[in-house]
């Protein structure tokens, strides 16, 4: 594999945002990154950071029909004293290439990709900002460009990388919000794809989000596709309960994404001494937690809201309050611990965090 990096500087820089007024997701900085793979060519090849700009595709080009294709978010933190910072980024390149063979796409080298996204942010570190709750979103995607009309892997494939400052990914912030319980619409079945992060899971999803948003929900709360009974996931992050003292999550059983917060969750609990328990959770047994008075907390985690607390779940129609509709101590204490760690404020006992350094092995054209 070609590993060295070429880059092309823009010429003209955008005006950069206001960081006290960003929304998420619609401003893209002044660089991406791009890879090509070729079978003929001995696979990922022309490495190369050039600026940000649309893209051609023949229309027939296989990611349009058939929807191969992987894509990965993660988040770069610029600290009070100006030093930029990525939270656990070889965990999402990791899962990237869990992802890739379950789409059939070719893997890359994870320290490369790890390589790639540190010399684009050194190149675009003036779009990381500063202000509170702010931070880098960052886009890492492969889809298949092979052009050919016919159900098969694709022979060539492009993968990028794109930047965007964002402020919060929810319009309430850490605010509690309601939650639908979706018994209709399934999102994924073990054996399927949704360990995996493809586009096609989230379209299948897009429906349900509508319906739920009708009834005043912020996300959906999915059950399993089999019996729709067992708690999997709440919109597009993993779910957590606190019932009777105890932190209880769905167990991954191959149709539930692991994610990476998620993962930092558990082991930041298990670091408290607080027992976690990973099962299979229904939503029988969660109403009957609420009806007694144990169901203390509920949030979702996930890399665009961090930690997200659960106020209310709408069920067949009956709306249950979870701790009056407020924050828990527990739920708090987390999102304060994590984004902490993220961007340097707490200490980081785990060694989660990479700093962007000025080193590149790249050459400028």
């Amino acid at each position: 594999m070609d590993t060295q990096i070429s880059i092309i500087h823009a010429r003209t820089k955008k005006q950069k945002p206001n960081p006290e007024a960003l929304g998420f997701g619609r401003i893209f900085t002044d660089h991406m990154f791009i890879m090509d793979y070729d079978e003929e060519l001995g696979g990922w090849h022309d490495p190369r950071i050039i600026p940000y700009q649309p893209i051609t595709l023949d229309p027939s080009c296989m990611t349009f029909h058939y929807g191969q294709t992987v894509f990965e978010g993660l988040k770069a933190y610029r600290t009070k004293n100006g030093r930029i910072l990525l939270f656990r980024p070889e965990k999402n390149f990791e899962r990237m290439n869990k992802s890739n063979d379950r789409l059939c796409i070719p893997s890359i080298d994870e320290s490369f990709m790890l390589e790639a996204l540190q010399t684009l942010i050194e190149v675009d570190r003036d779009w990381v900002p500063d202000a509170e709750g702010t931070s880098l979103y960052i886009r890492p995607f492969i889809i298949s460009t092979e052009t050919y009309l016919g159900v098969s892997p694709s022979k060539h494939y492009r993968f990028m990388i794109i930047l965007s400052p964002v402020g919060a990914y929810y319009k309430d912030g850490i605010n509690p919000v309601r939650i639908g319980v979706e018994k209709e619409y399934v999102r994924s079945v073990k054996g399927g794809t949704g360990m995996a992060k493809t586009g096609g899971n989230y379209s299948a999803s897009l429906k349900a989000q509508e319906v739920a948003e009708e009834l005043g929900c912020s996300q959906v709360l999915w059950l399993d596709g089999i019996e729709k009974k067992y708690i999997e996931e709440v919109g597009s992050m993993n779910v957590f309960f606190k019932i009777n003292g105890e932190i209880v999550t769905p167990e991954l059983n191959g149709s539930i994404l692991d994610g990476v917060t998620r993962n930092s969750i558990i082991q930041l609990l298990k670091h408290w001494g607080m027992p976690v328990i990973e099962k299979k959770v229904s939503m029988e047994e969660l109403i009957q937690a609420h009806h007694d008075g144990l169901l203390e907390e509920a949030f979702g985690t996930g890399t665009a809201a961090v930690v997200s607390p659960i106020g209310e779940l709408l069920w067949e129609g009956e709306l249950l309050e979870i701790n009056g509709g407020r924050i828990g101590e527990v739920s708090q204490k987390l999102y304060d611990t994590l984004t902490g760690i993220q961007t340097g404020k707490v200490e980081d006992p785990f060694n989660w965090v990479i700093e962007i350094g000025a080193a590149s092995k790249s050459h400028a054209i």
